[in-house]
């Protein structure tokens, strides 16, 4: 049995706590791999379980207007393609469990789905307790990833607590013989004016004659909330568990116990690509309580304690023997080898008639280093076996997609395998897969005990995948008035994601053409939209340039009315943009740039001031001014520190952070060599959300961070002379043309 854990299903302390000591926002789990109904309501309460299947509402529907249009009312309006699940418990305690399959790894999905229930149930957030990414208790809702919480998980979970309000006010109604359209719901209660009757959830739940009512369809086009009569939504609700973090109470991946537990290392190849020919693992075996597991490359052993288990792995790994293979370097030569990797060839200007007789044209090529994600949680894993069915506690965004992985891994059926994702430290894309947990579980089934496995940080900065590298070309022209004619624009490796252009460039061509990397990449925050925004908005500059115009005012020239250009107008006026722009020059190695972009939705300009020491080849970003604007915004204090913590994060590929590796090894796998954004790199933030109450609500997690590398490169170029077209920014030594 575990005991102390939290709602997300996680151990939160000694396995053997008296139970009489548990907080009342805790529950307590008795059951393994596959619970059934009796054991979920068992777990949840007395009370009333509702299962809702619904396609995704938007939050506002769209109701037409020069900048996407939509206004708030009814839910059911336009719908997404896929189909989510919401499911609420009524307790007769009148606690009201909402279970989602999202995951809360920092960015604040726990606040802003609870603030979801509680705004339809018209009950306070308190009263809503959150059952997240469990798949034995919880709905698919999909990967946490794309900035798709908001957008699909808010309207699923949303829907679901309207039908749950309905419910209470047609039971009201029926009882006391009255329309449902008397009764109002607020505060939790069901209330007749006329009468001054009211009944609560509690009261639902206690009549055993509602399930029968709950077994029908949900009505079409249940009302929602309007923006105009939200108390929740709206506001700045604090993470529900906001004080066990704080306090060091809350038990991350990391932190999980399970009786009898082992602790794990992984032997791993000398460089990538290598296979392993020869090892002896007697010297390990001899180690006494410790377990070794071969299985063709795979070597792992498990002991009873961390250090028992790095002392097993010592003793075989300088018995191993292995083949290596060639692998490219991080040089100048990586992309080259991209572009001869690429998939069918990096195609040419299709536009090369327009090219030839436009009155001026350019071409550029811009790269992106490899970086790593650097979670503040490295994977971690913890893998037990009970009766051939197996649990795992794990740090993943993307826990139906790792229980998939561990069902196909050990040749099991997807409901023999439970994976838990507790609240955790950090993913930012880099934790979709499952490797620590099927690696954990492999462990685990050779000892016959529980196995805990934490990857170092050098193996997170090596083994974990990388946002890609990329190399982009850019092409136009430009007419006798400076309005670009033709814009040719190809992403090498990195991906399509924002590779289109937002501005008006007449004939163009915009395309991602896939590569053979040496380095294997994945999801990243904003993934290819940072590379191709970095790209584009660097080229813009260079652009304006040639044509001879303010970049801010070649933008407006290039922009049609609209939410991009709103947020571009917005931010030069906050930053002051024509005056500083006119002041280049007054401060010696002092410049602003500026860039913009629009991604998952959701849209954003930057404006950043650096000061460039050239004798200590260093950038000091000094002020960065952001506006961003992803629709209606759900809760101010969460996105403001999403959209902040988006610019830091930039700020690390912008300035510095690249993976250095040679003959297949990383050459900086720590923070020692691999430097992120410390607090004394970080600038003065003038940050302004615009809150559109009459356009559907988006992600904020990922657009915020597109915009800052080009402005600071844009801004570097201001202050040198010279053009940035790399990530990270290198300085140049003297000024180009």
């Amino acid at each position: 049995m575990i005991r102390d854990t939290d709602t997300t299903g996680h151990v939160r302390g000694n396995p053997d706590v008296d139970p009489g000591e548990e907080p009342v926002d805790r529950v307590a789990f008795d059951f393994q791999a596959d619970p059934t109904r009796r054991d979920v309501l068992q777990l949840l309460g007395a009370g009333l379980l509702i299962a809702v299947t619904t396609d995704a509402a938007r939050a506002q529907p769209p109701t037409g207007g020069r900048r996407g249009g939509g206004g708030p009312g009814r839910g059911g309006g336009r719908r997404g393609a896929s189909t989510l699940s919401a499911r609420l418990h009524i307790g007769n305690d009148g606690v009201i469990t909402v279970m989602t399959g999202k995951v809360e790894c920092g960015q604040g999905a726990r606040a802003e789905l609870t603030q979801a229930a509680a705004e339809e149930l018209r009950v306070a957030p308190g009263q809503v307790r959150l059952v997240m990414a469990d798949t034995s208790l919880t709905p698919d809702d999909g990967v946490t990833a794309g900035s798709q919480s908001t957008p699909s998980t808010v309207p699923a979970i949303r829907q679901g607590a309207a039908a749950a309000r309905l419910l209470l006010a047609g039971a009201a109604a029926r009882k006391w013989g009255v329309a449902v359209g008397s009764i109002e719901v607020r505060e939790g209660k069901a209330v007749h004016a006329a009468s001054q009757r009211s009944m609560t959830y509690t009261d639902l739940a206690s009549d055993a004659g509602n399930a029968q009512a709950l077994a029908g369809a949900i009505p079409p086009g249940v009302d929602l909330v309007p923006v105009a009569g939200w108390t929740v939504l709206g506001t700045s609700v604090a993470r529900p568990n906001g004080r066990d973090v704080v306090l060091g109470t809350h038990r991350f991946p990391s932190d999980v116990v399970r009786p009898g537990m082992l602790h794990g290392k992984i032997l791993r190849r000398p460089s990538y690509g290598s296979t392993l020919t020869s090892i002896d693992p007697v010297p390990a075996k001899a180690i006494e309580g410790v377990v070794v597991v071969r299985d063709n490359d795979f070597v792992g052993v498990a002991a009873p304690t961390s250090h028992l288990a790095r002392n097993a792995l010592d003793a075989i790994a300088h018995t191993a023997q292995w083949q290596t293979v060639p692998h490219p370097p991080s040089s100048d030569a990586l992309s080259d080898h991209l572009r001869q990797q690429a998939r069918g060839g990096v195609p040419g200007n299709p536009f090369a008639d327009e090219v030839s007789k436009a009155a001026r044209s350019l071409r550029q090529t811009y790269q992106v280093a490899y970086v790593q994600h650097a979670p503040m949680e490295p994977r971690a894993a913890v893998a037990e076996w009970v009766d051939g069915k197996l649990t795992v506690w794990t740090a993943s965004q993307n826990p139906f997609g790792v229980r998939g992985e561990l069902a196909r891994a050990f040749g099991l059926a997807d409901d023999r395998v439970r994976v838990i994702a507790p609240d955790f430290g950090g993913g930012f894309g880099g934790k979709h897969t499952g490797e620590c947990a099927v690696e954990a579980a492999r462990l685990a089934k050779a000892a016959g005990k529980p196995v805990r496995l934490q990857w170092t940080r050098a193996e997170e900065f090596t083994w974990a995948y990388f946002r890609p590298a990329a190399v982009i070309d850019a092409e136009a022209s430009l007419d006798a008035t400076g309005m670009i004619t033709s814009w040719h624009f190809v992403n090498v490796n990195s991906g399509g994601n924002a590779v289109g252009t937002p501005y008006r460039v007449g004939r163009n061509d915009c395309r991602f053409v896939g590569s053979e990397p040496p380095l294997r990449h994945g999801s990243y925050r904003g993934l290819a939209a940072t590379a191709n925004t970095f790209g584009r908005e660097c080229f813009m500059d260079e652009l304006a340039a040639a044509a001879g115009r303010d970049p801010l005012e070649f933008r407006l020239a290039h922009l049609e009315k609209g939410r991009l250009r709103d947020v571009l107008e917005e931010a030069a006026r906050r930053f002051d943009w024509a005056a500083r722009a006119k002041a280049k020059g007054k401060e010696p190695n002092v410049g602003v740039g500026l860039a913009c972009g629009t991604e998952k939705g959701s849209f954003v300009a930057a404006c950043a001031e650096v000061a460039v020491d050239r004798a200590h080849g260093t950038i000091a970003v000094r002020r960065v001014c952001q506006t961003f604007e992803c629709g209606k915004v759900l809760n101010p204090a969460n996105l403001l520190a999403q959209v902040k913590g988006c610019i830091i994060m930039g700020l690390g590929p912008a300035l510095g952070e690249a993976m250095r590796f040679e003959d297949g090894k990383i050459l900086n796998a720590s923070f020692g060599r691999y430097r992120v954004p410390h607090f004394s790199d970080v600038p003065e933030l003038d940050v302004h959300l615009m809150d559109r109450l009459d356009l559907p609500s988006a992600g904020g997690g990922e657009t915020p961070l597109i915009a800052i590398a080009p402005a600071i490169a844009n801004a570097v170029h201001a202050a040198t002379g010279a053009w940035v077209r790399s990530m990270p920014i290198r300085l140049p030594e003297s000024k180009e043309a």
